[in-house]
């Protein structure tokens, strides 16, 4: 072997070994025309990043590492009000500490959630999550990656499309149905707690045509969950429109449900249940997802294990199947400690070595 082959094949296994060391890195921009306060959390076996919660003003961004493996989630809040030691709440996706830093603590729904699984040495598992609510537009862009990559998220303002019945806040948040209704049905929990027995509630089915590439709820996988090998990630909150990234994917099909199931349609929704009516505005075909296209075939088998439709119980736990039997874990529910493995990118980097020292 030449010593130019020897250095290329050297560095190349330095490469894709130290990927694996130093997994990612996360950063966030605020386009919002308001400060945002994002929320930190790292699920259970995870290590804290170098903050919990922080102060993001207009048209600002921050950087954050995160070795590989970790898994946890982000979430913007919002109406904060912090004194000069840092003390306060927000008004939407509050954790609860009354500090800056959430400091191990959740978002109070209703939150848009970004949720990450990264691989050790193979692939990252991403997504972003409306289970638990909205309250802001988010997007997440994957770049220097390999694999499919996309770019996920909700770019429509909920909040003007919000059923009455729905509305948090003031109308700055939309509850999912499970948290307003705390009905089975709604939170896939109890006898509704598989694949076959829960399925989209009118509810869910308006987030999902709003913002197509996001959980609507908890068996929302085939079209929700991403993957990418060696990534950095950018958290934009209030994206004025998709990136240009997504635009080399195909144009979306955002599907209308059809009358008389259940589903919304005219002039709003109505929950069977209670008969009581939303005031909420139309929606049509060009809803503000343009750029974001979804489709089936993902890899996922389609028995994924929820135990609940809420993010917000305990002790419930998360995984869905992947296709070659492997599990992805912790993305649906933050208290999930299993961890989402693919052992491609370790044999390889393994292989190179090897090779190196023939």
């Amino acid at each position: 072997m030449d010593l130019s082959h020897f250095i290329l094949s050297l560095s190349f296994a330095f490469l894709i070994l130290s990927r694996g060391v130093l997994g990612a890195t996360f950063t966030f921009v605020n386009k919002c025309e308001y400060t945002v306060w994002p929320g930190i959390l790292a699920n259970a076996g995870s290590p804290t990043l170098q903050s919990t919660g922080f102060e993001l003003p207009q048209d600002s961004s921050r950087t954050f590492t995160a070795p590989t493996g970790w898994s946890g989630r982000f979430w913007g809040r919002t109406s904060c009000s912090f004194d000069g030691s840092g003390s306060g709440s927000c008004g939407t996706g509050d954790c609860g500490t009354g500090q800056v830093e959430c400091n191990g603590a959740g978002a109070a729904p209703p939150a848009t959630l970004a949720e990450f699984t990264l691989g050790t040495g193979g692939q990252d598992f991403y997504d972003v999550s409306l289970v638990d609510g909205y309250n802001l537009p988010m997007v997440v862009e994957a770049s220097g990656g390999s694999g499919m990559c996309a770019t996920t998220g909700c770019v429509t303002d909920l909040n003007r499309i919000c059923p009455t019945e729905l509305r948090s806040g003031g109308g700055d948040a939309c509850r999912s149905a499970c948290e307003a209704f705390n009905k089975p049905e709604y939170c896939c929990s109890g006898a509704y707690n598989t694949p076959a027995t829960c399925k989209p509630s009118m509810y869910s089915q308006m987030f999902k045509s709003a913002c197509p590439r996001s959980y609507s709820y908890a068996y929302d996988d085939p079209t929700s969950t991403f993957t990418c090998s060696g990534a950095d990630y950018t958290v934009t909150f209030c994206p004025s429109t998709p990136s240009q990234k997504s635009t080399k994917d195909t144009t979306p099909t955002t599907t209308t449900p059809p009358n008389g199931d259940g589903s919304y349609g005219g002039s709003g929704v109505v929950d069977p249940t209670t008969g009581t009516g939303s005031s909420s505005a139309q929606m049509g075909s060009g809803s503000g997802a343009a750029g974001f296209e979804y489709g089936a075939g993902t890899g996922y088998a389609s028995g994924s294990d929820y135990g609940s439709g809420s993010e917000t119980q305990s002790g419930s736990g998360s995984q869905a199947m992947l296709a070659d039997g492997s599990y992805l874990a912790g993305l649906a529910m933050g208290e999930s400690t299993r961890t989402a493995l693919n052992l491609a990118g370790s044999a390889l980097a393994l292989t190179l070595v090897s090779f190196v020292f023939l």
